[in-house]
């Protein structure tokens, strides 16, 4: 169960810097909302995850969701740049993740 929290955390770790990009348009302070709960939730469900998963594994792959999803979004719905270079990067962070996940007890 400790894994899916930190599943959960990942997705709402993506949600904060989302909520704030979409702030820059119509509905700031809804947008500005979304991104103080998401970080709440993402906190919260971190916290659950720890119990059972090491603080640095735990981190680790949190940080990555949400960096790895943040990417994606930016590229596919905000025209954000797909170089080689970056997408080599990504595939990095998405081999720490799982190689984590892996090694993990």
């Amino acid at each position: 169960m400790s894994w899916m929290y930190l599943f959960i955390a990942g997705v709402f770790e993506i949600g904060w810097p989302l909520g704030f990009k979409l702030s820059q348009g119509s509905y700031r302070w809804l947008w500005v909302s979304v991104s103080v709960v998401s970080m709440g939730l993402s906190g919260f469900f971190l916290w659950l995850a720890q119990k059972d998963i090491p603080i640095g594994t735990a981190y680790a792959v949190w940080t990555g969701i949400g960096a790895a999803g943040t990417f994606l979004i930016g590229i596919i719905f905000f025209k954000d740049s797909a170089s080689i270079a970056r997408l080599f990067s990504f595939l990095l962070i998405i081999c720490g993740v799982v190689g984590l996940k892996l090694v993990s007890n």
